[in-house]
């Protein structure tokens, strides 16, 4: 049961991060195009998803010895292989999905993607039970 709350809170900061995500992205897509804010958003997002992850769904499993910092980065570090899987998503989306809200398809597509790997590392990397 303790498991599928954890989840379902992961779930729950994910849709906060994918506004973040989205929110950045169409604000900077005017400067950088596409694909390089895709790049910026993804990283707002995933701090977003770090800092309420940490407080919420892994607050139990957080170090007080630790790095913020090295925690931080830890979490970017483990967040790649989900960020594969959901730029791919997206790539794919733009090049499949014309008009107005296809770039926000394409991060909805890309979070659901990544989301199973950026759980697992998340609890199994970076927010490991306290011995």
């Amino acid at each position: 049961m303790k498991l599928a709350r954890e989840f379902l809170s992961f779930a729950v900061v994910g849709v906060i991060g994918l506004v973040v995500d989205v929110v950045v992205l169409y604000l900077l897509a005017p400067l950088l195009g596409w694909y390089v804010a895709r790049v910026v958003s993804f990283l707002a997002a995933a701090t977003t998803t770090w800092a309420f992850n940490r407080r919420y769904t892994f607050a139990a499993r957080v170090s007080a010895e630790g790095s913020i910092w090295r925690e931080y980065f830890s979490y970017l570090a483990t967040m790649a292989g989900g960020a594969v899987l959901n730029y791919g998503a997206y790539v794919l989306t733009l090049h499949w999905v014309e008009g107005r809200w296809a770039a926000a398809l394409g991060v909805a597509l890309g979070s659901l993607a990544g989301m199973g790997a950026n759980y697992l590392s998340a609890r199994y990397l970076v927010f490991r039970a306290k011995p």
